[in-house]
């Protein structure tokens, strides 16, 4: 008999010690869903305070218990509760060992899960995890730590894989970090999506392509953001300079003039053009002053003139159908004054032998710039500070020997810089 009650005795003290254990997992659940309850109240936050870290002490006895350490529930809940501090923590000293804690359980949490009991708690884990994740790397971020933020965003990123602004996030700290590959790949994500910048992430994508020497996935990176953004100015802007700077004017006018039959009223399209225009034009000046060939100087001042006429009739479009437009303003009084000062320095090296052609080429010169004037006047005015406006001013000043404008154009200009 006394065997048995021996027996008995022992069982009945091994059953308590697991019931003991069973009550604390028992308690860190409930102070945990108390928490979840009260942090969603601002009133409440003391009290979600006092009950996560009751749900803390609770588990901590109960992962140390070898009969409870490693039953599912128990991973689940550290993962939980620890990750909610983590959270909840701002000082990464302090938050880390919390983060860290967390992250190990929640893992051991998913494998031994074999039944999906606790996936509530363990996506609640990797949710604050997450967060906790998004808010380190903002501040790395912000330090210009972007290799540390790069690995935070993409942490956040995995958890939550279509939040566009995680894409966006870690392929912005990627950029930074110069790991382009990186950022090329979430980039590329994002404008499959429907994140609301799309227009300028390609514009970004097609950045990073040039920084990895890719000219043609750049270009086409742009040009597909023109097809999907038509009416993104930044993208029709890259797309000329892109094509242009790749020998593909013809090409790229091609769009614009389609672009333009079907948009006639759209001021931007010209603007494009003139552009277009304009950059074939410096082409074909670049060549004018660099051959010695007689015939090929002479084709290349033609072509530049040609297409110098072409741009100053598409930013004239511009203009009338929008007056204040300052950038159609400013290159149109560029285009007609590049030829005047080009004409001007030129009358200026002629001997004093040929005055009848000097001053022949002077009344070509003042007429050109008279056509500028008021391009000009109206670029000034639209801008006040900007350089290139005040430059092109003072040039017309200085072809019309108005010595008194151009020193106080000048006097602008010094002030600015």
């Amino acid at each position: 008999m006394k065997i048995k009650f021996l027996i008995a005795g022992t069982l009945s003290l091994f059953s308590a010690t697991v019931f003991a254990q069973k009550g604390e997992l028992t308690t860190a659940q409930s102070e945990y869903d108390k928490y979840d309850t009260f942090r969603q109240n601002k009133a409440m936050s003391a009290m979600a305070r006092t009950s996560i870290n009751t749900a803390k002490t609770s588990i901590d006895k109960a992962a140390a218990n070898e009969k409870t350490a490693t039953l599912p529930q128990t991973y689940a809940l550290k993962g939980a509760i620890y990750s909610a501090l983590a959270y909840n923590d701002t000082v990464a000293t302090t938050s880390q060992p919390l983060f860290t804690t967390a992250n190990e359980a929640l893992k051991k949490a998913k494998e031994a899960d074999t039944k999906g009991e606790y996936k509530k708690l363990i996506d609640a884990g990797n949710q604050y995890l997450g967060y906790s994740q998004l808010n380190k790397g903002v501040k790395e971020f912000q330090a210009k730590q972007y290799e540390d933020a790069y690995k935070s965003f993409d942490f956040y990123r995995n958890i939550y894989p279509d939040d566009t602004t995680a894409v966006y996030y870690t392929g912005l700290a990627a950029a930074n970090s110069k790991n382009y590959p990186v950022a090329i790949s979430n980039y590329k994500k994002l404008v499959t999506t429907n994140y609301s910048r799309r227009a300028d992430i390609y514009s970004d994508l097609s950045n990073l392509y040039l920084m990895t020497k890719d000219t043609a996935a750049a270009l086409a990176t742009v040009s597909e953001g023109v097809t999907k953004f038509p009416a993104s100015a930044t993208l029709r802007s890259r797309e000329v300079e892109m094509a242009l700077q790749q020998g593909k004017q013809a090409e790229i006018i091609d769009k614009i003039q389609a672009a333009i039959a079907n948009d006639p009223k759209n001021k931007n399209l010209y603007f494009y053009s003139g552009i277009a225009y304009g950059k074939i034009a410096d082409a074909a000046d670049k060549t004018a002053k660099t051959t010695k060939d007689v015939a090929a100087k002479a084709a290349a001042l033609k072509n530049r003139n040609d297409n110098n006429d072409k741009a100053a009739d598409a930013y004239k479009k511009a203009v009338e159908l929008d007056p204040n437009f300052f950038e159609a303003n400013l290159n149109m009084g560029y285009v007609l004054m590049t030829p005047a000062v080009d004409d001007y320095n030129t009358a200026n090296k002629l001997p004093m032998s040929k005055q009848k052609e000097y001053t022949a080429m002077m009344l070509k010169v003042t007429a050109a710039a008279d056509r500028a004037k008021p391009y000009l006047e109206k670029a000034v005015e639209l801008d006040p500070k900007s350089l290139s406006a005040l430059g092109n001013l003072r040039n017309y000043y200085i072809i019309k020997k108005d010595t008194v404008k151009t020193a106080e154009t000048k006097k602008k200009m010094d002030a600015l810089q």
